[in-house]
């Protein structure tokens, strides 16, 4: 699978099949740039073990689901910058890779309200089942691929890339694109600056969410380690295309590009 020395763990699961994909995907490992992309949430899969979580096909195509187009653009992206990437393999709902496992928002029963019937009822076992299966591998994969790309040269900077419904309980959201970052500015604020620059993009800072309150995984790969870090929200109607989402990649890729360059971004600084 890997045409490099970097080496990922053997992995198994009752929960999940022979038919089914594995926890997480990473792209070009080798990749010459110094940045790892990761997607927490490209995925609408449930393994067939778990029978869909009683829900429709129409459910899994939703945003409750899937991120829409954040795994088109993260992989865009990785061949535009020639960069690593991380994709989680499994959907938000059985379990949200940007949340601890155990935190109450990492499985939810209702979701933006849509009831999830296979996730009533949850022993204790149940929920750290689903951590060891989807979660543990996928953060497993970010932690090795970081620590390949850190062996080989500067401190690499780490991007998440998301997408977020146009409008969440009755109220619009007017950003086509949101930065989100915690304490760390230096790979946030730079791309801020320069997307605001394109006159057509209405550019939030920690909009429509916060990276100071839903920010686990570039907390535990980057930030805890002092790599420069940021999430990336791009609003859905955007990236309902395959122009839509290599448009973004490129809008992206641009911007990234230039940051990428600067001595700043791969310092290990805490903040």
């Amino acid at each position: 699978m890997f045409e490099s020395d970097l080496m990922l763990p053997e992995f198994t699961s009752p929960l999940i099949g022979p038919g089914d994909p594995p926890p997480f995907e990473v792209l070009n490992p080798d990749g010459a740039a110094p940045v790892v992309l990761i997607c927490d949430h490209a995925s609408p899969a449930i393994p067939g073990a778990l029978n869909d979580l009683g829900l429709d096909t129409s459910a899994l195509g939703r945003h409750v689901a899937v991120d829409i187009g954040a795994a088109d653009v993260t992989r865009s992206l990785s061949r535009r910058l020639d960069a690593p990437a991380v994709l989680a393999g499994y959907s938000r709902l059985l379990i949200d890779m940007n949340r601890p496992v155990g935190d109450p928002e990492s499985i939810l029963d209702v979701s933006d309200g849509t009831p999830v019937p296979g996730n009533r009822d949850l022993s204790e076992d149940d929920v750290a089942g689903r951590g060891d299966t989807f979660c543990l591998p996928y953060h497993r994969a970010i932690a090795d691929v970081v620590a390949h790309l850190w062996r080989r040269g500067p401190a690499p900077a780490v991007v998440s890339v998301h997408s977020f419904t146009p409008s969440l309980d009755g109220e619009d959201r007017r950003c086509d694109v949101g930065v989100l970052w915690n304490r760390d500015p230096r790979l946030a604020l730079p791309l801020i600056q320069k997307l605001r620059l394109r006159d057509a993009l209405r550019v939030g800072d920690n909009e429509p969410y916060s990276g100071r309150e839903k920010a686990y995984t570039i907390d535990r790969h980057a930030g805890a380690q002092g790599l420069a870090n940021c999430a990336v929200e791009i609003r859905q109607d955007h990236l309902e295309t395959s122009h839509g989402t290599d448009h973004w990649a490129e809008i992206l890729g641009d911007e990234l590009e230039d940051i990428l360059a600067m001595e700043t971004v791969h310092r290990v600084e805490h903040f």
